[in-house]
């Protein structure tokens, strides 16, 4: 099984999971081009796909799928509320609804859809079975029993780890975003993903996916040092001190991680952050064998 993630942040969502003959698209919420030069770039095209997995409605996960599907009729599968959301703008044959926790078939891949706290009509993660086990699960405001319970036992993971809470208090957001994206159906802080970090890892996650990263709210080093220390023994924390985040850093350290990853576009350079549980590195948009 690998991985390819081709952006993840408010800017758009976007990833390919493939395993033998089976390729599965998660979320469509970049530009119907370059969804397809990222499915060039795995050596994989469009009419190739099982089907498409929507998350939820919101635009930076479903805004490519329109033009997507107008020349390829991909299927699409998603909640009913969602599909109920996008019924005007995708062909009605193409829509499948699901249901949380009920598992179906795409090729050989097992898929379990599960229940995300998210302000959305109808949001969810996903799980997939076959020759690995993956999970993505962006999008919540809290981790829930439920979340824990489907991820539980898989080899890799995308984990939102949106927002450092001093740089959300601190940002220019409007109060009500603040607590929008601060609230039980907002988004996860670093603190939350360090811990589900920690109970992933303790059920045997070799992998994890740090993904939507705020631009405004969040940096990959405040993201990273925060889960690695989660990760890390209590006994070793004490060496692993963490620096302040200053948003006057921010833009420098933007550009250094463009730099790093020359690959990726710079907009969605610092919007993606690969973490292995062990043996700590960074890396970002590239394929992850599973």
């Amino acid at each position: 099984m690998n991985i390819a993630l081709f952006a993840s942040g408010s800017s758009g969502n976007c990833a390919l999971v493939s395993d033998g003959d089976t390729h599965i698209l998660l979320d469509a919420g970049i530009s119907a081009r370059r969804i397809r030069a990222g499915l060039s770039a795995q050596d994989v095209t469009a009419d190739a796909l099982a089907g498409v997995l929507v998350t939820h409605e919101h635009s930076d996960h479903v805004k490519g799928l329109a033009v997507l599907l107008r020349h390829d009729p991909v299927p699409v599968y998603a909640l009913p509320a969602v599909c109920a959301a996008l019924r005007a703008q995708l062909p009605a044959e193409c829509l499948h609804e699901i249901a949380p926790d009920a598992p179906f078939f795409l090729g050989d891949v097992r898929v379990t859809p599960f229940a995300t706290p998210h302000d959305a009509a109808g949001s969810c993660g996903y799980r997939l079975d076959g020759s690995a086990h993956f999970g993505l699960c962006t999008d919540l405001g809290v981790v829930t029993d439920t979340v824990r319970a489907a991820l539980a036992g898989v080899d890799c993971a995308v984990i939102e780890a949106n927002h450092d809470p001093e740089l959300l208090r601190t940002g220019p957001y409007p109060v009500y975003l603040k607590r929008r994206i601060a609230s039980d159906h907002g988004h996860l802080s670093n603190e939350s993903a360090g811990a589900l970090a920690v109970f992933l890892a303790e059920n045997g996650a070799q992998q994890l996916i740090l993904g939507h990263l705020s631009r405004e709210n969040n940096t990959p080093r405040a993201a990273l040092e925060t889960v690695s220390l989660a990760l890390c023994p209590v006994s070793s924390r004490s060496s692993m001190p963490r620096r302040p985040i200053r948003r006057s850093c921010l833009r420098r350290e933007r550009r250094a991680y463009a730099v790093d990853n020359p690959r990726l576009r710079r907009k969605d350079a610092r919007d993606l952050l690969y973490l292995r549980v062990r043996g700590i590195c960074q890396a970002a948009g590239r394929l992850l064998p599973v």
